[in-house]
């Protein structure tokens, strides 16, 4: 079994910063490409960015030169620096990731329990 386990979250002002973090823990040999995304109320879930295996990364539009995805490959942590917060960026976020539990195997897809972020203005 694979958990992912968010943490971070929390109420910060806008224009502050928050760092948020995913850690996987369970049966994994790699983790491929790992994920952030947002769900605010009344509204889809939302692709923020990505991060490959080799470090090439992905961002929203909407979040693009305010945050930054990196991991940790020895931690199996993935991490979302988030800075320049506004209102809008309030939702429960969710890292998601692709593990492979051994070599060979193609990897599944794993979702976060969420952690919720509020943005006060």
């Amino acid at each position: 079994q694979v958990q992912l386990v968010e943490s971070g979250g929390g109420l910060v002002q806008a224009g502050g910063s928050l760092t948020l973090s995913c850690a996987a823990s369970g049966s994994i040999f790699n983790i491929d490409v790992q994920h952030w995304y947002r769900q605010a109320p009344g509204k889809e879930r939302e692709f923020l960015a990505l991060v490959s295996l080799v470090g090439s990364t992905k961002y929203a539009d909407s979040v693009k030169g305010r945050f930054t995805i990196s991991r940790d490959n020895a931690k199996n942590t993935v991490y979302l620096q988030m800075n320049s917060v506004k209102p809008e960026d309030t939702a429960v976020y969710y890292c998601a990731a692709a593990v492979r539990v051994s070599a060979g195997t193609e990897p599944t897809f794993h979702w976060g329990q969420g952690t919720q972020v509020t943005v006060s203005s």
